[in-house]
């Protein structure tokens, strides 16, 4: 009977102290953070994708912050729409009235996210978009990327960011339509696909 060594690296499973933090899934998320549109408001669309690695691996365990201006592009400038118990200080979830534009969503265990908010208006030269940051284990600082909704492709081209792209890049910025007021926006780390970031100076 052959003995194996469990000390040694290769049949040892990784832990929180052997892989790179931070990591996010304690005290970050809240009840409610995905639903940024209020209740039956007309202009709602849900966003959804997955996070994934440079192999194409889903992230269990990454975040999505979303911010977005409303539909006739005004940014909002409302207090947050949270409700805390008085009792206990917990979360109760959003208050279903005020847009604050603003919501923050984890993947699940498939590396899936999503969040439901209102279709964003242009502002200025800009198409149409909602800005995303991203947060996962590994990215010592988070990343920055927008997801434009596809729609006129004039308008598109003619954007200030999506117009110094090759069409490949570009692509890894507009959200693809699905059923009705729905589209998904794949996240890419690295690799092929690799999602545009940016790089605020």
């Amino acid at each position: 009977m052959t003995k194996i060594d469990t000390s040694s690296p290769e049949h040892v499973l990784p832990t929180p102290s052997h892989t790179v933090g931070p990591f996010y899934g304690y005290a970050l998320p809240f009840p409610g953070g995905e639903d940024i549109a209020p209740a039956g408001h007309p202009d709602t669309i849900t966003v959804h994708g997955y996070i994934t690695d440079g192999e194409g691996t889903p992230l269990p365990d990454a975040f999505v912050e979303l911010w977005g201006p409303d539909p006739e592009g005004t940014l909002p400038q409302v207090d947050g729409s949270m409700r805390r118990d008085p009792a206990s200080g917990g979360f109760l979830g959003r208050n279903g009235v005020e847009f604050t534009g603003w919501g923050r969503v984890q993947t699940d265990a498939n590396g899936h996210w999503y969040a439901r908010t209102l279709r964003p208006g242009a502002r200025g030269s800009s198409a149409p978009y909602i800005s995303v940051c991203v947060f996962a284990r590994g990215l010592l600082v988070h990343l920055f990327t927008r997801i434009y909704l596809p729609g006129d492709e004039a308008v598109l081209a003619a954007d200030p960011l999506l117009s110094r792209l090759a069409k490949t890049r570009r692509d890894t910025l507009v959200a693809h339509a699905e059923s009705d007021g729905t589209y998904r926006f794949d996240i890419r780390l690295q690799g092929e696909g690799e999602t545009v970031f940016l790089e605020f100076q």
